[in-house]
């Protein structure tokens, strides 16, 4: 359902199989690398990476100012991926994509290409959207102000 409707919106897809387990350890040792071993034991991590979000252990946007920074940043390529899938979609020509599109999709990451922002839509209504960017505070503190403005 969700590749036909990205398709609709102009997005060219490629599924991704052979290098799955690389892209998922980078996004790991990306958006994760300063959480513990302990922390992400903790916080059930290997559950759901969402978990050092939800568990505060990463500064991010949540709610509408996640989905405010997602809409608003570009997208011209991005990865979407879903805990514990072996199947990982590459997306071109993305920046159409909008956080609406996600809101029935459980338990899903979208980062671009270049793993400097990831935005997760849970399975949880009171956890998420979250937004996180690799440019730590002074994103996300310049996201939430141009969000609030």
């Amino acid at each position: 359902m969700l590749v036909h409707h990205l398709l609709s919106k102009g997005v060219c897809i490629t599924e991704i199989y052979d290098e799955t387990q690389e892209i998922v350890e980078r996004w790991d040792n990306t958006f994760a690398q300063n959480i513990s071993a302990e922390i992400k034991e903790a916080v059930y991590y290997s559950q759901f990476k969402w978990h050092m979000f939800s568990y505060e252990q990463q500064n991010c946007l949540k709610m509408e100012e996640a989905r405010r920074a997602f809409d608003s940043i570009e997208k011209s390529e991005v990865y979407v991926m879903y805990q514990n899938s072996p199947e990982i979609l590459r997306c071109k020509n993305a920046n159409g994509l909008e956080s609406s599109d996600f809101d029935r999709e459980q338990d899903i990451y979208i980062f671009d290409v270049d793993y400097t922002w990831t935005y997760v839509h849970t399975h949880e209504e009171m956890c998420g959207p979250y937004f996180y960017t690799m440019n730590r505070e002074s994103d996300i503190n310049q996201l939430s102000i141009s969000n609030n403005q």
